[in-house]
């Protein structure tokens, strides 16, 4: 099964963090993505731009409204996004409480149920 794994955290606190702390979870992200890669169970993921650079597209009674930002007011905001394939909803979790960010905001972990091959 494949699960995405969502990755929120909070920018102008990791800003504030010392360089060596900052240095050190990019280097837990790099080790843990490693070992991802090697058992085969990194999918894909990206880093996602500010929240700053977001647009929120909402459509009422036919009419689309877009608005500045993203769809939630909030410090903690969506910062990227990992996929991975394995076994258990467990193992997604195992994985998900080994990513930094979680020990300071949250990971969630969603069973991926349909996916769409964008080479139509």
């Amino acid at each position: 099964m494949k699960y995405m794994l969502m990755i929120y955290n909070n920018p102008a606190v990791i800003a504030s963090l010392p360089q060596d702390e900052q240095d050190a979870m990019m280097g837990e992200v790099g080790t843990l993505m490693a070992e991802l890669v090697k058992s085969g169970e990194c999918v894909g993921g990206a880093a996602l731009a500010d929240a700053s650079r977001a647009t929120t597209v909402r459509v009422r009674d036919g009419v689309p409204v877009t608005t500045d930002g993203p769809f939630a007011e909030a410090k903690e905001q969506l910062a990227g996004y990992l996929i991975v394939e394995c076994a258990s909803d467990e193992r997604a979790a195992e994985i998900a409480a080994s990513w930094p960010d979680a020990r300071r905001w949250a990971m969630e972990v969603r069973p991926i149920v349909h996916s769409v091959d964008a080479q139509v």
